[in-house]
């Protein structure tokens, strides 16, 4: 494999595809939805397992799935560069009102955390960008650049749930007026170092929390995903299903709460589907995973 192949293939490893699967060829979906196509794992699995599946259209805001996505050909599959909740243009391009079933995997994938130019992951040091996108929206470091030091905190707070995001943001603004502003991996992490006392019970990175939540606003991603929740059941036939992956309880709260009080939904997981020990084992990214379905009620 040459190096433009290297780059174009997907490291990224889907979450719970055997459930993925049972519950949407539970409904015998002719037409499905993949919101977050990623590496294309969740869209072949349904292809190969489902018999009644006619087309799978993909959606995703990053280009670079796009590339992998030409370079598949997969016959019954369609990619859109676009965010989820763009699904009923998609579908309106692809001759279609409306759909049997919507997956969304939420968060971030390993093809993400292994790009080296986007600031995703701590192992490299790189512009702080941390957009799927990134021809759209500014980057993290900008955005930071715009901001009073309450509403760095209140953002590192609200959507990484840092308690120490306080000293993080004062020291962001700290470094800006010394002419020193944040602008990559590097210069986060060690602030969060010095901000974030290490846990004695988890052994999680101090700017983790942090990095979350920058990623979360840069990409409006909570905005998008409740968008999406409030518009699907107008793009599902009767008795379609939605099928959300959620990796931290921001997201799951949110798919909660949209399954249980809008009367257009019927819940069939009171609780949330967590993955098998012997998935984790061999997929440690996906032990945070929480799967919810719901089902369209009747018109």
């Amino acid at each position: 494999m040459d190096n433009a192949q290297q780059s174009s293939a997907s490291c990224h490893v889907s979450v719970m595809p055997d459930e993925i699967v049972h519950w949407v060829a539970g409904c015998q979906p002719k037409v499905v939805i993949d919101g977050t196509f990623g590496g294309g794992g969740h869209s072949r699995r349904m292809i190969d397992a489902i018999e009644s599946l006619d087309l799978v259209i993909g959606l995703d805001r990053d280009p670079a799935v796009l590339r992998r996505a030409d370079d598949e050909g997969v016959d019954r599959l369609s990619v859109f560069l676009a965010s989820y909740e763009q699904a009923a243009k998609a579908l309106d391009v692809c001759g279609h009102d409306r759909c049997d079933a919507m997956v969304l995997d939420l968060g971030l994938s390993s093809d993400q955390l292994a790009d080296r130019d986007r600031g995703f992951s701590f192992q490299f040091d790189a512009p702080l960008d941390l957009r799927f996108d990134p021809e759209n929206g500014v980057p993290a470091s900008e955005w930071l650049a715009r901001q009073s030091e309450k509403e760095i905190a209140d953002a590192i707070y609200q959507f990484g749930e840092e308690r120490f995001s306080r000293r993080i943001a004062r020291e962001i603004i700290a470094a800006a007026k010394r002419r020193e502003p944040v602008r990559t991996v590097q210069q986060l992490c060690d602030i969060c170092r010095r901000c974030v006392p290490r846990s004695k019970k988890h052994d999680i990175h101090p700017a983790t929390r942090t990095f979350q939540a920058l990623r979360i606003v840069v990409n409006d991603e909570l905005g998008i995903l409740a968008r999406t929740l409030q518009a699907a059941p107008d793009w599902l036939d009767e008795g379609g299903r939605m099928v959300v992956i959620s990796f931290h309880s921001l997201e799951d709260r949110l798919v909660k709460q949209a399954f249980r009080d809008d009367d257009r939904w019927n819940v069939l997981t009171k609780k949330p589907l967590r993955p098998s020990d012997a998935e984790i084992t061999t997929n440690p990214r996906a032990r945070s995973a929480k799967l919810r379905i719901a089902e369209r009620s009747a018109r």
